[in-house]
Protein backbone atom coordinates (compact mmCIF):
# COMPACT_ATOMS: atom_id res chain seq x y z
CA UNK A 1 0.00 0.00 0.00
CA UNK A 2 1.02 3.55 -0.57
CA UNK A 3 1.47 5.89 2.33
CA UNK A 4 -1.45 8.19 2.94
CA UNK A 5 -0.89 11.73 1.72
CA UNK A 6 -1.88 14.54 4.07
CA UNK A 7 -4.82 16.69 3.06
CA UNK A 8 -3.83 20.06 1.58
CA UNK A 9 -4.09 23.09 3.82
CA UNK A 10 -6.60 25.85 3.23
CA UNK A 11 -3.73 28.12 2.21
CA UNK A 12 -2.54 25.59 -0.38
CA UNK A 13 -6.06 25.21 -1.79
CA UNK A 14 -6.46 29.01 -1.97
CA UNK A 15 -3.11 29.32 -3.76
CA UNK A 16 -4.07 26.60 -6.25
CA UNK A 17 -7.43 28.26 -6.93
CA UNK A 18 -5.85 31.66 -7.41
CA UNK A 19 -3.07 30.34 -9.64
CA UNK A 20 -5.35 28.34 -11.93
CA UNK A 21 -7.26 29.94 -14.77
CA UNK A 22 -11.00 30.41 -14.46
CA UNK A 23 -12.15 29.33 -17.92
CA UNK A 24 -15.86 30.10 -17.45
CA UNK A 25 -14.87 33.67 -16.53
CA UNK A 26 -12.58 33.93 -19.58
CA UNK A 27 -15.34 32.66 -21.89
CA UNK A 28 -17.87 35.00 -20.28
CA UNK A 29 -15.64 38.06 -20.58
CA UNK A 30 -14.97 37.21 -24.21
CA UNK A 31 -18.71 36.96 -24.80
CA UNK A 32 -19.28 40.31 -23.07
CA UNK A 33 -17.11 41.90 -25.75
CA UNK A 34 -19.58 40.76 -28.41
CA UNK A 35 -21.90 43.61 -27.40
CA UNK A 36 -19.83 45.90 -29.62
CA UNK A 37 -19.98 44.00 -32.94
CA UNK A 38 -23.58 42.89 -32.35
CA UNK A 39 -24.70 46.52 -32.11
CA UNK A 40 -23.18 47.03 -35.57
CA UNK A 41 -24.60 43.83 -37.07
CA UNK A 42 -28.09 44.61 -35.83
CA UNK A 43 -28.06 48.28 -36.88
CA UNK A 44 -28.30 49.62 -33.32
CA UNK A 45 -24.96 51.44 -33.62
CA UNK A 46 -26.03 53.14 -36.84
CA UNK A 47 -29.33 54.22 -35.29
CA UNK A 48 -27.57 55.74 -32.28
CA UNK A 49 -24.64 57.17 -34.23
CA UNK A 50 -21.59 55.00 -34.91
CA UNK A 51 -19.15 57.78 -34.04
CA UNK A 52 -20.48 57.95 -30.48
CA UNK A 53 -21.42 54.32 -29.86
CA UNK A 54 -18.17 52.58 -30.83
CA UNK A 55 -15.79 54.35 -28.41
CA UNK A 56 -18.33 54.29 -25.59
CA UNK A 57 -18.88 50.54 -25.98
CA UNK A 58 -15.17 49.78 -26.27
CA UNK A 59 -14.42 51.75 -23.10
CA UNK A 60 -17.41 50.29 -21.25
CA UNK A 61 -16.34 46.73 -22.09
CA UNK A 62 -12.76 47.47 -21.03
CA UNK A 63 -13.97 49.03 -17.79
CA UNK A 64 -16.20 46.02 -17.11
CA UNK A 65 -13.28 43.61 -17.71
CA UNK A 66 -10.98 45.64 -15.45
CA UNK A 67 -13.52 45.93 -12.63
CA UNK A 68 -14.71 42.32 -12.81
CA UNK A 69 -11.17 40.95 -12.66
CA UNK A 70 -9.65 43.74 -10.56
CA UNK A 71 -12.31 43.74 -7.85
CA UNK A 72 -12.97 40.00 -8.06
CA UNK A 73 -10.77 37.44 -6.43
CA UNK A 74 -9.28 36.41 -9.80
CA UNK A 75 -5.82 34.90 -9.91
CA UNK A 76 -3.54 35.72 -12.85
CA UNK A 77 -5.48 38.79 -14.01
CA UNK A 78 -3.15 39.63 -16.90
CA UNK A 79 -3.26 36.16 -18.44
CA UNK A 80 -7.00 35.93 -17.77
CA UNK A 81 -7.72 39.09 -19.75
CA UNK A 82 -5.25 38.30 -22.54
CA UNK A 83 -7.10 35.02 -23.00
CA UNK A 84 -10.44 36.84 -22.80
CA UNK A 85 -9.26 39.08 -25.65
CA UNK A 86 -8.23 36.07 -27.73
CA UNK A 87 -11.54 34.36 -26.89
CA UNK A 88 -13.41 37.47 -28.02
CA UNK A 89 -11.53 37.41 -31.35
CA UNK A 90 -12.47 33.75 -31.90
CA UNK A 91 -16.10 34.47 -31.00
CA UNK A 92 -16.08 37.42 -33.41
CA UNK A 93 -14.88 35.25 -36.28
CA UNK A 94 -17.52 32.60 -35.58
CA UNK A 95 -20.38 35.06 -35.04
CA UNK A 96 -19.58 37.06 -38.16
CA UNK A 97 -19.32 33.84 -40.20
CA UNK A 98 -22.72 32.70 -38.93
CA UNK A 99 -24.65 35.98 -38.90
CA UNK A 100 -23.40 38.10 -41.80
CA UNK A 101 -24.67 35.73 -44.51
CA UNK A 102 -28.09 35.80 -42.83
CA UNK A 103 -28.16 39.56 -42.21
CA UNK A 104 -26.49 40.80 -45.40
CA UNK A 105 -26.74 37.89 -47.81
CA UNK A 106 -22.98 37.46 -48.09
CA UNK A 107 -20.04 36.50 -45.90
CA UNK A 108 -18.40 39.55 -44.38
CA UNK A 109 -15.87 40.02 -41.63
CA UNK A 110 -12.63 38.20 -40.82
CA UNK A 111 -13.29 35.00 -42.76
CA UNK A 112 -14.07 37.02 -45.88
CA UNK A 113 -10.65 38.66 -45.45
CA UNK A 114 -8.42 35.94 -43.97
CA UNK A 115 -5.37 38.22 -43.91
CA UNK A 116 -6.96 40.04 -40.94
CA UNK A 117 -7.25 36.94 -38.74
CA UNK A 118 -3.80 37.16 -37.12
CA UNK A 119 -3.92 40.95 -36.60
CA UNK A 120 -7.43 40.54 -35.14
CA UNK A 121 -6.23 38.01 -32.56
CA UNK A 122 -3.08 40.00 -31.75
CA UNK A 123 -4.97 43.28 -31.39
CA UNK A 124 -7.50 41.77 -29.01
CA UNK A 125 -4.77 39.98 -27.06
CA UNK A 126 -3.08 43.37 -26.65
CA UNK A 127 -6.41 44.93 -25.58
CA UNK A 128 -6.66 42.15 -22.98
CA UNK A 129 -3.04 42.73 -21.93
CA UNK A 130 -3.66 46.42 -21.24
CA UNK A 131 -6.92 45.65 -19.41
CA UNK A 132 -5.16 42.87 -17.48
CA UNK A 133 -2.36 45.15 -16.36
CA UNK A 134 -4.92 47.69 -15.17
CA UNK A 135 -6.91 44.97 -13.36
CA UNK A 136 -3.68 43.75 -11.75
CA UNK A 137 -3.07 47.33 -10.62
CA UNK A 138 -6.57 47.48 -9.12
CA UNK A 139 -5.86 44.23 -7.27
CA UNK A 140 -2.58 45.68 -6.02
CA UNK A 141 -4.33 48.79 -4.73
CA UNK A 142 -6.88 46.62 -2.94
CA UNK A 143 -4.08 44.56 -1.32
CA UNK A 144 -2.32 47.72 -0.15
CA UNK A 145 -5.54 48.93 1.45
CA UNK A 146 -6.12 45.62 3.23
CA UNK A 147 -2.45 45.18 4.15
CA UNK A 148 -1.91 41.93 2.21
CA UNK A 149 1.37 40.97 0.57
CA UNK A 150 1.83 40.96 -3.22
CA UNK A 151 0.37 38.15 -5.31
CA UNK A 152 1.33 36.53 -8.61
CA UNK A 153 0.17 37.91 -11.94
Amino acid sequence: MWPARPLPSVEAMEHTRKSSLQWPLIFGLGALGLIHPLTHMTGVAEALGVQAVAPVLILAIALAWILIVGLGNVGRPVLTLVLAGVTYAVYLVVISALLTPILTGELQGPLAMPFVLIPLVLTNAFYGLVAGLLAWGVQGLRRVRTGQAGEAR
